[in-house]
Formats: C-alpha cells, structure tokens, sequence
C-alpha cells in the first residue's frame, strides 16, 4: 500500500515537471518572437523616420515605370488591389495595415502615377501621396476651313476623343454658351461652324465635352460685344454671319478677297432679282459630297449643280441651311464688313487662287472664257 502511494506521488511529480518545461519552452518562443517583431519594427519605424526626414522626391521615368491610375475616391483597400493585379506590390493586406501604421489612409491622390517593382512600402506610399503625373497633352491644329466631321474624325485619329462619343456629346450635351441655344435645331452636326479653328492643347483623358468646351470658349472669346453691335447694325443674326463665314472660308484662296467674296453674297442676297439670290456657290456641293461620300470632287460636273439637297445654293435661294466649314478670324470679319459691288466671281485658273470679280452676267461669261483659256494654256 506505502509503495503505491510512493509511486502516484512519483507520477505527479513528473506531470508538474513536463508542466514546467512545456511553460518554459512556450515563454522563450514567444520571447524570442517578441524580439524579432520588436526588432522589425523598430527598423520599419527608423526606416520610415528616415525617408521621411530626407523628404527627397522619389522620380521614375515613364519609360521605365508603370503607369497606375489611382481612380477618383479610391480607399486604401482598392488602391492595394490596384497595386497588386499591376504586379506592384505581392501582399495587399501588409500595405493597408503599413498604411494604416504610417497614418497614409486617406492621403493618397487619384490620377496617374508613375510605380516600379522593387519598392517599399513606404515608398509605394510617398508616391501615391504626392502630386500625379500630368497626363501628357496632345496638341493638334484644326485648320480652318474644316469639317465638323473632318474635326471630329481628326481628334479620333491623334486619340483625344472616341469617335461616336464625340458625336453623341456634340449634338446633346448642354453647353453652357449662348449662342448654342440660337442655333436652330434639326442641323446633322449642331456645332458644324462653331468648332474654332486654332491649335489647341487637349488632355486625352479628360473627355470628349472638356475637348469641345476648348473650341467653343475659344469661339466664345472672338465675337465680341463690337462684332454683336455690327450684326445688329447688319441686321443679322450670328448665325447668318457664321453661315457667310463658313462659305468665304470653302471659297477663298487669297485672304485680301475674302472682304470681295463676302461683298459678292451679300449683295446676292440683298437683290431683287430671285435667280441672283441663288448664290451659286460651289463650295456648297463638295460640302454635300464630302458629307455623304467622305471626299470632295475635283471637278464640279453640270450635273452635280442638280443635286436635289437642302445644301445645293444652285437650287435654292439665300443661304444654306447651316454653316458648311469652321470658318477663322479674317473669314468672320469678312462676313461683317464686306467690301465691293460686284455681283459674280470665278476662279482665274491661273495658279495664283485669284478671282475675276464682275458687275454684270456679261461680264461674268468673260471672265469664265479667259478663266477657261488659263487653264487651257496650263494644260
């Protein structure tokens, strides 16, 4: 009986020992743990102190980098997804927690950064915390005399708008400027003359309202209060001016007749006779075939004067239903003070772009058989 009770004792005081060393082990590896933890983290903090106290601006070529755009009101878990499908960073939850530590959430900028593999964290973060890269501009020069869609297709093509949202957001959005809302509806292309010619700077990025707001604030900016007053003295609306404007663009070679041109259809539209009201304007035609057939002719044929549209100046009197090009500045003052008394014109074929510029129907016939001759002789 003495000897089982020796032994159970014996038992226990193994149990207590196993107990002990189990402890013990437990205690040194959390310790050790510990350290290592408090280790890291007081080389993460001196490290972060560090960079911070330099403040020196981390830089990356573009051409060496990786464009991330950071979309607007993104969160730090959001950006960390970001960051990991673009190969950046391998462990999204270790950089909200160091985000949240360095106490970056909620300072990081949307637009587009410029990131490589290889950085820290803290780098990563200075990054995205400091000012986007500007995205690169492009510059295009809308000639005058353009198309709305030979504008639109241009944009398209030096990748500034997308080609149908343009159209969309041209003919629909509500441009906050007077003049649109006295353009009269039903016109194909709303804003055809109304797109400035000029070279502009255009963020791709910012859409397709942002780039033909540029244009018409530009537009905006040339008609000012004297040219309302001398379309009121005119007795014109802006318009009509736009409409002339846009023919003496199409029509005119040679910028000292562009006053000439305007004088010709003014003084046609203010006859009596109805047959001079047809202003007889071949710029109006291509218009029509480079509308509905994408080019214009390089010889106007008798029969093209027949086509039955809206746009043909042979057919019907005044002036066409709308604008036919994006006229500049010397062509919308041409339309405002125009010059002369004459009532035809037609191209002299001789090179030059010049005119003759007649009185009478006689004279007119004259001037198309010398014009005819020069081309004969060039020929």
């Amino acid at each position: 009986m003495g000897d089982a009770k020796m032994e159970h004792g014996k038992k226990k005081v193994k149990k207590r020992g196993r107990s002990a060393v189990f402890w013990l082990l437990t205690f040194l590896i959390l310790m050790v743990i510990f350290l290592v933890c408090a280790q890291w983290s007081y080389r993460y903090v001196i490290e972060s102190a560090t960079e911070r106290a330099e403040g020196t601006p981390i830089t990356i070529a573009p051409q060496e980098g990786i464009s991330v755009d950071i979309p607007l009101g993104s969160g730090t878990e959001s950006i960390a997804k970001i960051l990991k499908d673009k190969g950046i960073i391998r462990y999204p939850f270790i950089f909200k927690i160091i985000s949240k530590f360095e106490g970056y959430d909620g300072y990081y900028k949307s637009g587009v950064h410029i990131l490589k593999k290889g950085l820290t964290y803290q780098q990563i973060m200075k990054i995205l915390t400091a000012n986007p890269e500007r995205s690169p501009s492009v510059k295009v020069t809308i000639p005058e005399g353009y198309t709305y869609k030979q504008i639109a297709d241009l944009l398209a093509k030096k990748g500034v708008v997308d080609r149908e949202k343009f159209d969309e957001v041209a003919n629909n959005y509500d441009f906050d400027f007077d003049f649109i809302d006295d353009i009269p509806e039903g016109r194909k292309y709303r804003l055809e003359g109304y797109l400035f010619p000029d070279t502009y700077e255009f963020d791709p990025k910012a859409g397709e309202a942002a780039a033909i707001k540029k244009m018409l604030t530009r537009f905006n900016e040339m008609i000012t209060e004297s040219e309302y007053k001398r379309m009121e003295k005119l007795g014109m609306t802006l318009d009509e001016v736009i409409i002339i404007a846009s023919l003496i663009e199409r029509e005119a070679k040679v910028s000292s007749e562009r006053p000439i041109i305007s004088g010709v259809i003014h003084n046609r539209l203010n006859s009596k006779d109805p047959s001079m009201r047809k202003l007889q304007i071949d710029a109006t035609i291509q218009y029509i075939f480079l509308n509905e057939q994408g080019s214009v002719k390089e010889v106007l044929l008798t029969e093209d004067t027949k086509i039955d549209h809206p746009y043909n100046t042979y057919k019907h009197e005044g002036l066409p239903p709308g604008p036919i090009s994006s006229p500049g500045e010397d062509s919308i003052r041409a339309a405002l003070y125009p010059e002369g008394d004459y009532l035809f014109y037609v191209q002299k074929e001789d090179g030059t772009g010049e005119h003759y510029f007649t009185k009478t129907y006689d004279e007119h016939l004259s001037a198309m058989d010398k014009a005819k001759k020069n081309k004969q002789s060039k020929e």
